[in-house]
């Protein structure tokens, strides 16, 4: 309806427009009633009602009909421009209608330049209207004219105010909305991050667990196959090496299903019982010499996995690639942290060069817990992988 109400946000701030309108009619009332008992019978009683009847009617319809397409709210501030000018030559008590309505200026007038102008059209007409009933009187400059100024002077700090609250409360719903956006698009890109994060976790622990797993089938599935009439004997070894692989990769498919934040918790006992149980499985499979030398550490849960997807992982790419006769590995623990060593006498790779899902997965697992992982290798001298976890980070379950 108002420029003012329909430019805020504030549910405080229109709530005060609906109490001045209430206490707008009950003034314009209270004017009415003033004239009727008070006033002498005249024609400029009669006027004065007249006036005082067109501007509620023109307020009313307005109020009523905001969108009604006579009774603008320009239109009832000229009326009431006219009508204060008209009160103010017919009679001495225009000032009621003028501080009962100084609010009008700034609720119709759309903006405060548009105030200011109506504010000073109603000055200017009662001015003239004073000036026409009074003439250039000690009167007039001492009482009407200081009188009228002071109400006006009053009437723009409180518009300008106003607007200023006005402008102020539009600003910080702009920026509340803004904030919630931004709130909802950072909450939206969390989410998305973490279910690619989960993503990369999944395919990280199947690439380290199942399909290593099911590449070991396939090449143990290959040898038992191809010496079925030659060596059964160690065919049958390798079938029995399938089934113990395919019942490792069903226990590890149910627990990443089941419990997808501890993978790897269906190997018992200590890391270096389960390293010892990889390493001796690798070598019946591969038939490869693996010396190891592993210390019986207590480390928590994630460093356990880590340093126990970093063999399989190794040993998947010596079986697949390096060609060797001799695996080391060497799990031991300094000062500076946890410290794993795989090294083979393979035909060895162009580190700088390589790259592949399972290093960068190795990698990836050691930077969660504030490791490293370094590989050395050149063609013709074998492969050093070398993972480091801090003993922070490798301590922090063991202790508990």
């Amino acid at each position: 309806m108002t420029a003012l109400a329909g430019s805020t946000p504030d549910a405080l701030w229109a709530t005060s427009l609906r109490r001045w309108n209430t206490v707008c009619w009950l003034l314009f009332a209270v004017m009415a009633v003033g004239l009727v008992a008070m006033d002498r019978p005249g024609e400029s009683k009669y006027a004065a009602l007249a006036l005082l009847g067109g501007v509620v009617l023109s307020y009313a319809v307005l109020d009523r009909f905001p969108s009604n397409p006579v009774v603008r709210p320009h239109v009832y501030l000229s009326v009431l421009v006219a009508a204060l000018g008209a009160l103010a030559y017919l009679r001495g008590n225009y000032a009621a209608l003028f501080m009962v309505t100084l609010p009008h200026y700034w609720m119709f007038g759309r903006t405060p330049r548009a105030s200011m102008v109506f504010l000073g059209l109603a000055t200017a007409a009662t001015t003239a209207g004073s000036v026409l009933r009074q003439g250039w009187s000690v009167e007039f400059f001492t009482v009407t004219l200081v009188s009228t100024l002071i109400v006006v002077a009053v009437g723009v700090l409180i518009g300008l105010w106003a607007h200023s609250v006005v402008g102020q409360s539009a600003e910080r719903a702009r920026l509340i909305i803004e904030l919630e956006q931004a709130q909802a698009e950072l909450s939206e890109a969390h989410q998305r991050q973490g279910a690619a994060d989960e993503r990369e976790r999944m395919a990280r622990e199947i690439h380290d667990t199942l399909a290593q797993g099911f590449a070991s089938i396939i090449v143990l599935a290959e040898a038992a196959r191809a010496g079925l009439d030659s060596d059964p004997a160690r065919s049958a070894q390798q079938l029995r090496s399938i089934e113990s692989t395919a019942r490792e990769n069903l226990a590890e498919a149910r627990e990443l299903v089941g419990s997808p934040q501890l993978p790897g918790q269906a190997y018992a006992g200590s890391v270096a019982q389960t390293l010892r149980r990889i390493l001796d499985r690798f070598a019946e499979d591969t038939g490869l010499t693996v010396d190891a030398d592993l210390a019986d550490l207590e480390c928590d849960q994630q460093t356990r996995i880590a340093l126990l997807r970093c063999t399989q992982e190794s040993l998947a790419n010596v079986r697949k690639h390096a060609r060797a006769s001799t695996v080391g590995v060497v799990l031991a623990r300094h000062p500076y942290g946890v410290e794993l060593e795989i090294t083979d006498d393979g035909t060895g790779f162009v580190a700088e060069s390589s790259s592949g899902f399972g290093l960068d997965g190795m990698r990836k697992r050691l930077a969660e817990l504030g490791g490293r992982l370094t590989v050395t290798s050149s063609l013709g001298d074998g492969t050093r992988v070398l993972a480091l976890i801090p003993p922070a980070a490798a301590e922090s379950g063991a202790t508990a």
